[in-house]
């Protein structure tokens, strides 16, 4: 069956499905691991943000707990070198779960509920309108951005997959014995290109299979500032 195509915020369903962000939603990047005792409350918050239109929240699995005696099933080194480098950016020393990331900038530790609504709201506060349209054509989805701040270039398109919601049950670990529930876990983070946020940046990318969802998020290079998100749903 094919996808309906949605935005962050909605645009329009036509022809052919089709979508556009005219205000930036707020990405989070919940870093977590099947292995770490003190992610599940983190997953759960990460849940109950999964259900609003104005975040895209994403679960990034990391590997650096699989020693202590559970490999985590979705876990993956990229993400760990994705979450070092946010660490270099903002100045710290070392990296650690449950970490959310928001919108790039700024971090919190992702089982602490109110210092989360705290950032996220910072981060609604200060994002700015930028043009990002994504539609689907048959497979292939293809992604539109519009003239934004070049003094933020170069920008880094990039297209994400991943699995809505997906049950384990954990062996051993910390988390020996119990079944947690995740949300949208990462599968797949591809680079699409680079843009000068001059003109229009126009690209195609093929879809995954049908059990993946699809994001595409727009960020200062080197993992800086994120100024742009839209998803298929």
């Amino acid at each position: 069956m094919r996808r309906i195509l949605t935005a962050l915020v909605f645009a329009g369903i036509g022809s052919m499905a089709a979508a556009q962000s005219s205000t930036s939603p707020v990405v989070v990047e919940l870093y977590t691991s099947q292995g770490c005792s003190s992610c599940p409350s983190a997953d759960r918050v990460l849940e109950k943000l999964s259900s609003r239109d104005d975040i895209l929240p994403l679960s990034l699995h990391v590997d650096y707990w699989d020693y202590i005696g559970w490999a985590d099933t979705f876990a993956n080194p990229a993400f760990t070198e994705r979450q070092k480098v946010y660490a270099r950016n903002m100045g710290e020393r070392m990296i650690y779960t449950p970490q959310m990331v928001i919108n790039g900038g700024a971090h919190v530790v992702g089982n602490r509920p109110m210092d989360v609504a705290d950032a996220l709201n910072l981060a609604k506060d200060t994002r700015g309108a930028t043009s990002l349209s994504v539609r689907l054509d048959g497979s292939t989805l293809r992604i539109q951005a519009m003239a934004i701040d070049p003094a933020g270039a170069p920008y880094a398109v990039q297209f994400v997959t991943y699995l809505p919601e997906e049950t384990v049950k954990i062996k051993r670990g910390e988390n020996a014995g119990k079944e947690v529930t995740y949300v949208n876990v990462v599968s797949g983070w591809q680079h699409v290109g680079e843009w000068d946020g001059t003109g229009e940046f126009t690209a195609a990318v093929n879809t995954t299979p049908e059990e993946d969802e699809h994001a595409v998020i727009l960020q200062k290079a080197n993992q800086g500032e994120v100024v742009a998100a839209a998803r298929l749903r």
